[in-house]
């Protein structure tokens, strides 16, 4: 059985589904078998799979990772038969916290939780923590749009420590290859190479010791 990783933020624009894609295709890439799933009405993970389909079919491709939707209360049971046979299954979830997270949660080993560099998503973190530790579920915090050396970064650092929370000691850097490359169906991997690269095999290396260690 594989690996399930959910990705959840309260509040939009943290990067989310950024970093679920960039995660499947790092997984990918380092010889997993992956299947991404997503339960967000708004479906940008299921607009970029459908981008990334159309640009391979052009070059004669076959799909390297599987896709899936689903309705939020119907996620547990999709995601149950991804796992039978995937290494790695990756939930990209709606931008809020209720009940309709929980199916989500439930079925995850890790729950991965994108902030990006503002108090605002350090609040919004809170009830996602709060869901977590009710399902007994153990989480990471990932720093996106990560600005290293400014002031605000230095007080959001502060503001992380006195949290009771996992830090991904990677992070993503708010850099402009993450939204081109998303935007014509690929990751940041895929682009050139450059400093991102270093950043997703980082984080990817980080992600799969924790999951080798549950």
């Amino acid at each position: 059985m594989g690996h399930v990783i959910t990705v959840a933020q309260q509040k939009g624009g943290a990067g989310k589904t950024t970093l679920a894609i960039n995660l499947a295709v790092a997984f990918t890439r380092a010889g997993k078998s992956v299947a991404l799933v997503d339960i967000d009405p708004q479906g940008s993970a299921g607009r970029w799979f459908m981008t990334r389909l159309e640009a391979m079919g052009e070059d004669g491709g076959e799909p390297d990772i599987e896709f899936s939707t689903a309705s939020a209360w119907g996620a547990s049971y999709e995601v149950k038969k991804l796992a039978a046979r995937h290494d790695i299954v990756i939930i990209d979830t709606p931008p809020k916290a209720d009940g309709d997270l929980r199916p989500a949660m439930r079925t995850a080993d890790l729950v991965l939780i994108p902030v990006a560099t503002s108090h605002v998503d350090l609040w919004a973190v809170e009830v996602v923590l709060y869901m977590a530790e009710r399902e007994k579920k153990p989480t990471m915090m990932v720093l996106t749009r990560a600005r290293p050396g400014t002031r605000l970064a230095a007080e959001i650092a502060e503001k992380i420590a006195e949290m009771d929370a996992t830090v991904a000691e990677a992070t993503m850097a708010n850099r402009v290859v993450y939204a081109d490359t998303m935007g014509h169906g690929k990751a940041a991997l895929e682009a050139p190479k450059g400093p991102a690269h270093a950043e997703m095999t980082a984080l990817r290396a980080e992600i799969q010791e924790v999951l080798d260690r549950l």
